[in-house]
């Protein structure tokens, strides 16, 4: 479905959080053009993770950048800056990541950029924002989970704070900036007029925090305590975590401990009768608990607590989930293919709307690609 058919989005983003943000866009049927420096393209088409490659480029850059056209330009030359404004002037949405001032030395900042479109939904991702001491810091992922307070929210009590092992700020802020353009585009269809959407890295990892910070703002900034077995939310009671059995592992949500000892035969729980005390004595019941569920494999505490109403899952690696019914029946796997005729598998956008898949089977762009078809259609009178 192509939701935001004829939007034309100019997308100067590197690296994961502004493109993952054109990346939602083109699914939504939006067109994306990558605007990439000659010779190397965006950082991220060598930004390897792995020693996976997918036609010599890193697989993040393939995943997050199917669907969309790149145009390479020299932003510091003046005939390629002239071409680029060209562009701009015909453009609905422009995106960029750059570092504060950046855009203001090309000469493509805001204001100057509103000049050439009026109407134009001017987006930028910065790490710390455009203002402060660390307006200049690097954006980046670990760093930005590192002082958010992100780290000390995993792992146990006493361990070293631990990040989470995904590129979390990166594609929450690209989350972000997509919900701003798409909020922008609604009200420029009413107004005629353009916006400044603006959103950085370090808000978007605070927001993902607000029930942690809420806590703490309102607990007398007492920090939150992981517990010391089996954590899994610093304000949450026992048994809330992920327990070794006799073969494999299970998760355990919120649940009544008293009925959970019954259930499975656990006399030492049913002791816990005070509610209000799960909470203080979470170290104290996750040890028991942990002790008596490691006598059983997953699969028979599986079949005891999900009869019973109990929330708890089995812990899967990925190649036991795609095994799996319950994903299988999502088709989540998305097949793109690439100008050079290979094919990727990825996964698809989790939108649904009508019922309706918003897919392509067009993978990233080779470098440059359509720098000929964009000037024969835009810049050539």
């Amino acid at each position: 479905m192509n939701l935001l058919e004829d939007i034309m989005v100019l997308d100067f983003s590197q690296f994961l959080s502004g493109p993952s943000a054109g990346l939602r866009l083109a699914d939504m049927g939006a067109r994306v053009i990558k605007i990439e420096k000659p010779v190397s393209g965006d950082i991220c088409r060598e930004l390897y993770v792995s020693d996976v490659m997918v036609e010599g480029e890193s697989t993040i850059f393939h995943a997050i950048n199917r669907n969309k056209e790149s145009y390479v330009a020299d932003l510091k030359n003046e005939e390629d800056l002239k071409k680029i404004k060209l562009l701009i002037a015909k453009a609905d949405v422009m995106l960029h990541n750059f570092r504060p001032g950046v855009m203001e030395r090309l000469g493509l900042d805001y204001e100057t950029v509103k000049a050439l479109n009026q109407s134009i939904i001017y987006a930028e991702v910065s790490g710390y924002g455009n203002e402060g001491e660390w307006k200049d810091l690097p954006g980046q992922d670990l760093l930005l989970q590192a002082v958010s307070g992100l780290t000390w929210l995993s792992n146990n009590n006493n361990e070293q704070p631990t990040p989470m092992g995904v590129s979390v700020v990166d594609i929450l802020a690209g989350a972000h900036i997509a919900q701003g353009i798409l909020a922008s585009l609604y009200q420029r269809a009413i107004t005629g007029e353009g916006a400044l959407v603006q959103v950085s890295m370090f808000e978007s990892i605070l927001d993902f925090q607000f029930e942690v910070l809420t806590c703490f703002f309102n607990d007398g900034n007492q920090l939150p305590v992981r517990s010391k077995i089996n954590n899994a939310h610093a304000y949450i009671a026992a048994p809330y975590g992920i327990y070794k059995t006799k073969d494999n592992y299970l998760a355990l949500a919120m649940t009544n401990i008293v009925q959970l000892g019954d259930l499975i035969g656990c006399e030492e729980l049913k002791k816990y009768t005070d509610k209000s005390k799960w909470f203080l004595k979470r170290d104290e019941i996750k040890k028991i608990l942990a002790h008596w569920l490691s006598n059983e494999t997953t699969g028979t505490w599986i079949s005891i607590l999900e009869a019973a109403d109990i929330w708890c899952a089995r812990v899967m690696d990925y190649k036991e989930l795609i095994n799996e019914e319950g994903y299988q029946v999502l088709n989540m796997d998305l097949s793109v293919k690439t100008s050079s005729g290979l094919h990727i598998t990825t996964t698809r956008c989790p939108i649904r709307v009508d019922g309706n898949f918003l897919t392509s089977s067009k993978g990233a762009p080779i470098l440059g690609e359509h720098n000929e078809q964009i000037e024969k259609e835009f810049l050539i009178n």
